[in-house]
């Protein structure tokens, strides 16, 4: 793994840049230098400068601590509802793939029905029935992300389980679930990781989506989405409210877009090709 960052200058800018995200994140108490709530309407609007280095929103709560708090909504949420998305789709493909038949022409129809809704129509949708909030948006993302991941790996799963080693094991009298943890699965974590490390940064994205139309995270909670959805009214008066937080954002999601895109040409060898 190390000569993925030794031979791709990009990849390892971008685990800096993304530790860099996680560190914030983690010590958001210690490096914030004011509280992200706190509304002071006589420093409204205040450009950026020594005081505050982004500046103030439209109520006078620093923008610079605001971007701080909001890195851990993001990656909580962009992290976590991979991990929902990836544990759903990684079982569902496993199952489907290896044993085929009405168990798998049941998930693909689910899967098939869930992939027919566009992604961000189908997350609204959800949020508006059970109602904004923190849970509610990792629930909502994890059933949309989940129906590509089952898909990936059934595909690959269907290519695997007709080597060697499995039929070995099942001349062995290996048990299917034995086949599928020790054999089939170690095999697919390399396009699981990939997939996962593109997932991270389209729920971030995501998850500020929501929250621009206001259906994320409820306020005044700081997340960049709902940051660039307040200070939109402000684009020509203060457009420093928007800037920092979409700047976030921009960075967040390419970064982890860009370690994806490294892993896949590391990892699948078709690729190179």
């Amino acid at each position: 793994m190390t000569s993925l960052f030794r031979n791709n200058k990009l990849a390892l800018l971008s685990v800096v840049v993304i530790a860099v995200f996680v560190l914030t994140a983690l010590l958001a108490p210690l490096i914030a230098p004011y509280d992200p709530d706190a509304v002071d309407l006589d420093e409204a609007k205040q450009s950026p400068g020594k005081k505050h280095i982004f500046g103030t929103d439209e109520k006078g709560r620093d923008i610079f601590s605001r971007v701080i708090y909001g890195s851990r909504i993001s990656l909580a949420i962009g992290v976590l509802a991979t991990a929902m998305a990836l544990f759903l789709g990684t079982a569902a493909g496993l199952v489907g793939g290896y044993f085929g038949g009405k168990i798998d022409a049941g998930i693909q129809m689910v899967t098939d029905i869930t992939l027919a809704f566009p992604g961000l129509l189908l997350a609204i949708g959800i949020t508006v029935v059970l109602s904004p909030g923190f849970l509610t948006v990792l629930i909502a993302l994890s059933l949309v992300g989940w129906a590509s991941m089952a898909r990936l790996v059934r595909g690959e799963v269907i290519s695997l389980k007709e080597r060697e080693y499995v039929e070995a094991g099942r001349a062995g009298g290996s048990s299917s679930v034995k086949i599928l943890l020790r054999h089939i699965l170690p095999n697919c974590i390399p396009i699981i990781l990939v997939a996962a490390s593109l997932k991270v940064g389209a729920f971030i994205l995501a998850e500020a989506a929501l929250s621009f139309l206001d259906l994320g995270v409820r306020p005044p909670t700081a997340t960049w989405g709902f940051m660039i959805s307040a200070g939109r009214e402000y684009l020509k008066t203060a457009p420093w409210i928007t800037l920092f937080p979409g700047l976030a954002l921009a960075l967040a999601v390419f970064s982890f877009n860009l370690l994806g895109d490294a892993a896949r040409d590391y990892l699948d060898p078709k690729a190179k090709l």
